[in-house]
């Protein structure tokens, strides 16, 4: 087996350290080996490895990757990085298949920038040992502060490097003399600090930019930003759109009065699509609407020509406010813009199948998903949005397939957990249901659904006071879920408790009718000594699935 030594320390680097050291050793053989696996993770490579640029050619383009720095307003979120990860985990997997085992020495990790440690945590739990075995050497005395690519670590979405180098940088006198740029940074170190959930520093850059400048434009962004924390905190104890709405009005007030009349349309427009998203936090749509209309028509007016990807992004938002007032045919057409727009950008592929999916238009909705599959490194959410698709069709097998694979590529994804325990239930594994099922729960501690299915598994291992405790807990944290009150009717008739199974069952199919849940019914009504009522359920029942056999057996007997 072959050994390489690699040195994670980011001072060397910065962001991806050990990463792209580790790309140096295997992707120029794997260009002459295996071209096409190269091609197929690019931006992974590219990202991870710039001094690779010569020999990977970017072949997955956006709109951005053609504008000027100043025109790319869709700065990456944290979670990109877990993305990168996985793609350079299946090259990495790919590669060695071909090329044969490996042993990865890694300094140093101590120091590691958390690119690198996110990065090894997904080798060691996507590519086997029999492929990659991952040691840990000896740590060496630091290598002194590393130069910052504060452009890269924008662009690419590395907040951490962002913040810690940034906050380094801000505490220097580098900016002295320059403070037009000491206030570009403070801004971006701010976004990135949001960006990790650090929003209380990020606050305080906030207010610490106030106290030193008063250029108009630089205030405004402040402003703006700072109602952005206040109605997208990560703790929601701690959002305050009335607050938010204040801060807004901030820096309405400020970019309206902006003398150039493009600058105006940009930073104004902006500030109004913000202004729309603490409307919706404060519950008022068509306020948002009018808001996001005014920011489109500044833009088709005022800015012809320029500022491609700040149209797209509120026409998409246009569209999200469209889709929750129902008016989906519109909300659809908008999402098409915006993926004409820049056919390269996965994410609103990913937000017109949702929509195609709410509409039936279910081989349209495939597509899309299976768009961002292919436009971007591993997705989580498409392959669970797949699952979804491939289990309304009756591919049981397929829905586990994606479920399995979404959870490969993040363990923490909470809503894959409740799907795929479900799938155990109904296949009869309930010991990997009930796996799936706690592990969510740690996740997600209180989720309804999880604790439904928890229920469903200890009723059919026949421990009622458990299911009973658990379905309870449900229905505390969601009244209206119809399969916890299922359950509760089930687990009542298993205990002979006929009132109490009709009145819970019959709560479930308000909230939401089904043949199941109408059959179950008729047993219970059977089972009470009520024929007719058990007919008319299975009456209904049938109208509502023509073909099922249990039902047409069932009436054949009454």
């Amino acid at each position: 087996m072959k050994t390489i030594f690699l040195d994670a320390d980011r001072r060397i680097g910065g962001p991806y350290t050990m990463g792209a050291a580790l790309l140096a050793h295997l992707v120029p053989p794997a260009l002459e080996r295996r071209p096409d696996l190269v091609t197929r993770h690019d931006i992974e490579i590219r990202a991870v490895a710039p001094g690779l640029h010569g020999s990977v050619p970017a072949r997955r383009r956006s709109l951005a990757d053609s504008l000027p720095r100043e025109q790319r307003v869709l700065v990456p979120g944290a979670r990109r990085t877990l993305r990168l990860a996985n793609g350079l985990a299946e090259f990495v997997r790919d590669h060695l298949t071909d090329a044969g085992p490996l042993t990865v020495t890694v300094a140093n990790l101590d120091e590691a920038d958390p690119t690198d440690t996110e990065l090894l945590a997904v080798l060691r739990r996507r590519v086997g040992p029999a492929l990659l075995v991952i040691e840990e050497g000896p740590s060496a005395p630091g290598r002194g502060p590393f130069v910052a690519d504060f452009d890269r670590y924008r662009d690419e979405g590395f907040h951490h490097a962002m913040a810690e180098a940034g906050l380094e940088a801000l505490r220097g006198r580098a900016y002295e003399d320059d403070p037009e740029a000491w206030e570009r940074l403070l801004l971006r170190v701010a976004a990135s600090l949001e960006a990790i959930e650090r929003e209380e520093e990020a606050r305080e850059l906030y207010d610490r930019a106030r106290r030193r400048s008063t250029h108009p434009r630089y205030r405004a962004t402040a402003a703006y930003a700072t109602a952005m924390i206040l109605v997208r905190h990560h703790d929601h104890a701690k959002r305050d759109p009335e607050e938010a709405l204040a801060w807004v009005n901030e820096a309405i007030t400020i970019t309206s009065l902006m003398p150039d009349r493009r600058e105006r349309a940009f930073h104004l427009g902006f500030d109004l699509n913000g202004k729309a998203l603490v409307e919706v936090r404060r519950g008022r749509y068509a306020a948002a609407m009018e808001l996001v209309e005014r920011a489109i028509e500044l833009a088709e007016t005022d800015l012809a020509g320029e500022h491609p990807i700040h149209r797209l992004v509120l026409y998409a938002n246009r569209g999200q406010l469209l889709a929750m007032a129902g008016r989906k045919e519109e909300a659809l057409a908008d999402y098409t813009r915006a993926v004409e727009a820049d056919p390269g950008y996965p994410d609103y592929y990913l937000d017109r199948g949702n929509l195609l999916q709410e509409l039936g238009r279910t081989e349209e909705a495939l597509a899309d998903y299976e768009a961002v599959m292919r436009l971007s490194p591993p997705f989580p959410e498409a392959y669970y949005n797949r699952s979804e698709i491939r289990y309304a069709a009756g591919d049981l097998e397929g829905a586990r397939a994606d479920l399995d694979h979404t959870l490969e590529l993040d363990p923490e994804f909470a809503r894959a957990y409740v799907n795929r325990a479900g799938l155990h239930v109904a296949a009869g594994d309930l010991a990997a249901a009930r796996r799936d099922a706690e592990r969510g729960l740690a996740l997600t501690p209180g989720d309804p659904h999880l604790l439904c299915v928890l229920g469903q598994v200890e009723l059919a291992e026949h421990r009622h006071a458990e299911a009973l405790a658990a379905f309870d807990r449900a229905l505390e944290a969601d009244p209206d879920l119809a399969a916890a009150w299922a359950g509760r009717g089930e687990l009542a008739y298993e205990r002979g408790d006929h009132d109490t199974a009709l009145a819970a069952l019959s709560r479930a199919l308000k909230l939401e009718e089904t043949p199941e849940l109408l059959f179950n019914r008729s047993l219970v009504h059977r089972a009470a000594g009520r024929p007719v009522e058990a007919r008319q359920d299975l009456l209904r029942a049938a109208q509502l699935a023509p073909d099922d056999a249990d039902v047409e057996r069932a009436l054949s007997e009454l």
